[in-house]
């Protein structure tokens, strides 16, 4: 099991930043993929951008590449997210996700599909005004 816990939420105008964190505990050594996702209200989620652990190989959506960085440290099994120009657009709440070689998550969806992940914190919510 791994436990996910997001902090680095609020409020922001337009055109700031935020940076998002995602403490990892329990069984993480088994986990082979990171990411964070975000849903708005009356929309679905989505992926917002993933790490591989092992490599670092990074994916992002289109909508934040250029503006958001995920990045990860590995020694204190934090994950994290840095948002910058920050628009009201990206108004959600933010999860971070966990995928390990357990049951659960489908090994082969890619980074950035729910799917891959069997792992979910609760969310931080991030609110961007104009």
């Amino acid at each position: 099991q791994v436990q996910l816990v997001e902090s680095g939420g609020g409020s922001v105008q337009a055109g700031g930043s935020l940076r998002l964190s995602c403490a990892a505990s329990g069984y993480t050594y088994n986990t082979y993929c990171m990411g964070w996702f975000r849903q708005a209200p009356g929309k679905e989620r989505e992926g917002v951008a993933a790490i591989y652990t092992v490599g670092g190989s990074t994916y992002y959506a289109d909508s934040v590449k250029g503006r958001f960085t995920i990045s990860q440290e590995k020694a204190e099994n934090t994950l994290y997210l840095t948002m910058n120009d920050l628009s009201p657009e990206d108004t959600a709440m933010y999860y971070c996700a966990a995928a390990d070689w357990g049951p659960g998550g489908d090994r082969r969806s890619p980074a950035l599909e729910m799917s891959k992940y069997n792992y979910w914190g609760q969310g931080t919510q991030v609110t961007v005004s104009s």
